[in-house]
């Protein structure tokens, strides 16, 4: 059986991550995606190294698999023709220029909704279509700082710092790709494509979740815990005898188990420790108890132990660790590419679906010839428009 977006065409017109991010899972599920990048330099994130494998950044690699990529100059009329003319037979359009931009050239989802009337259209920017921010240039890391989360992530009396991995980014193109799924089941009712507005900003705060209830219920900020949990006691990292292990206790049964497997019953008899937000409130007092049991034994021992007694426990991973955990590779999560490197795969499983080897990111304007030859270009034509000699 195909899959799901099997037969559907995406005309990407992203660069960075939330973008390439978003069309990346509709490769994943099936779909044409045609890159569309700048000649001579394309996306900008394959400049975003070292490491390099085989001119390719790491950056990019991890973001474009399964994607053809057409450099297209589109201040030019000949390239802003070229793109009507892929709308025409296209379903999704998803760009992340600046608020505006596409209108210039002509693009925007007024002109090319009457090119194609079916075609759902997704803007992806920093803070959005409207409001006082428009217009501002937004990577992650600032939608991330004006989001109330970063600060409260990190250790008390310590700095806010950046998660690791760009969340911001993340959540933009999970929404987006969420959103061009909805319009096109929509779609198969009305006939008719949409317009999407989704901003890097909007998408984070909307992950505060109940850090944002916290603020509202209190009137006041929540604190950095480092790994610690504000509402839920034991869920934290603690040091063993050799590196850190994860404990989340989530209700009161577990934390009988936990108890037990520490051999420390007598914590789960104490009125102070009894319900979870008892412990809350007594955080100070157990958590320097289970801190100096746990140091006594290596976080295997421990993790076995408690997994075994249906604690939830897991020890801190190295990317490394994850590599070798053997649920990863069941699950498929990596694979060997041709560039000679293991890769991330897509992690969404369907029952009896075809199984498909995404072709490597592309190198830059591979596709261009190929595409332009589809839409009845001549040769002339054809090295004109790559040359960047249309107007």
């Amino acid at each position: 059986m195909a899959l799901p977006l099997k037969g559907l065409r995406v005309i990407d017109l992203t660069q960075d991550f939330a973008g390439p991010f978003c069309t990346m899972i509709l490769s994943d599920l099936g779909a044409e995606v045609i890159k569309i990048e700048r000649p001579g330099s394309g996306d900008e994130t394959r400049t975003w190294g070292p490491p390099f494998v085989k001119t390719l950044s790491y950056y990019f690699l991890s973001l474009n698999r399964g994607k053809k990529s057409v450099t297209l100059d589109l201040k030019t009329s000949a390239a802003q023709k070229v793109i009507r003319q892929l709308v025409q037979d296209s379903d999704i359009l998803v760009e992340s220029f600046r608020p505006g931009t596409l209108s210039r050239y002509r693009l925007d989802y007024p002109r090319l909704r009457r090119v194609n009337k079916a075609l759902v259209y997704c803007s992806i920017s920093g803070f959005g279509q409207t409001g006082p921010y428009r217009d501002r240039p937004g990577y992650d890391i600032v939608a991330f700082a004006m989001s109330g989360i970063m600060s409260t992530t990190g250790e008390k009396g310590r700095p806010s710092i950046r998660v690791s991995v760009p969340v911001a980014d993340i959540a933009a193109g999970h929404y987006a790709s969420t959103a061009i799924l909805a319009c096109l089941s929509r779609r198969l009712v009305t006939g008719r494509g949409d317009y999407i507005d989704i901003s890097l900003y909007d998408s984070i705060v909307s992950w505060l979740s109940y850090l944002a209830t916290y603020y509202f219920a209190t009137g006041k900020e929540p604190e950095r815990m480092g790994s610690a949990h504000p509402s839920i006691v034991p869920y934290q990292a603690f040091n063993c005898k050799d590196r850190e292990l994860i404990i989340a206790v989530g209700n009161d049964q577990q934390f009988q188990r936990l108890c037990r497997s520490l051999g420390l019953e007598r914590l789960s008899e104490e009125r102070r420790f009894s319900t979870n937000p008892q412990r809350v409130r007594n955080r100070q007092q157990l958590v320097p108890i289970l801190s100096r049991r746990l140091k006594g034994q290596s976080a295997a021992y421990w993790n076995e132990l408690l997994n075994q007694n249906g604690v939830p426990s897991a020890p801190v991973y190295k990317i490394a660790d994850v590599s070798r955990d053997p649920q990863v590779k069941d699950r498929g999560l990596f694979k060997k590419a041709r560039s000679g490197i293991s890769e991330m795969t897509s992690p969404i499983k369907f029952l009896k679906r075809e199984k498909r080897f995404s072709s490597p990111p592309p190198t830059l304007g591979q596709d261009t010839a190929q595409v332009l030859r589809e839409l009845g270009y001549s040769r002339h034509a054809i090295n004109r428009i790559i040359g960047n000699k249309a107007g």
